[in-house]
């Protein structure tokens, strides 16, 4: 049936429009061919799938990762007392995160917002893999100045997951 469509179409002489044709309800419009459509949605057919891609994991799935990697699961209590400490410096990772991290809360020194960390008030933290190297390392590093070990990482993400509504 749409093949004998696409056959009528391109037997019905058009007249092509010019950019200076002007269009009127009557003005008769050139069928879409069926390349020309079959090429749109093979570019729009991508876009569509964009935002699944950048959920390659969970919250439960890092933690196991850097627990893994830790050699020993991580401890919510410790993880606690981490996120709530000042390790010799001016901020804490509730100095901007907030205690206990389950609302918005805002950068101490630009007073930028910013998500919630506990993965119970934020469906999307920790579900990037990338994002999550990314923003721990440079976190770790305004804290402690240094990067954070494995160990540290599980336990954060230990206390975080465990935080309730």
């Amino acid at each position: 049936m749409f093949t004998a469509f696409i056959r009528r179409a391109r037997a019905t002489p058009l007249a092509p429009l010019s950019p200076l044709t002007p269009l009127t309800p009557l003005t008769p419009l050139r069928p879409p061919r069926a390349p020309q459509l079959l090429a749109l949605l093979a570019l729009a057919l991508p876009l569509h799938t964009l935002p699944a891609q950048a959920a390659d994991t969970s919250p439960a799935e890092q933690l196991a990762r850097f627990a893994t990697l830790a050699g020993a699961p991580g401890q919510a209590e410790r993880g606690r007392v981490f996120f709530t400490s000042r390790h010799g410096g001016e901020w804490s990772c509730a100095s901007c995160h907030g205690q206990p991290p389950v609302a918005t809360g805002k950068h101490a020194s630009t007073g930028k917002a910013i998500e919630p960390l506990a993965p119970v008030a934020n469906a999307k933290v920790f579900t990037d893999t990338a994002r999550v190297d990314k923003w721990l390392r440079r976190n770790c590093n305004d804290v402690l100045k240094r990067e954070c070990t494995s160990g540290e990482k599980a336990d954060v993400l230990a206390y975080l997951v465990s935080l309730k509504p």
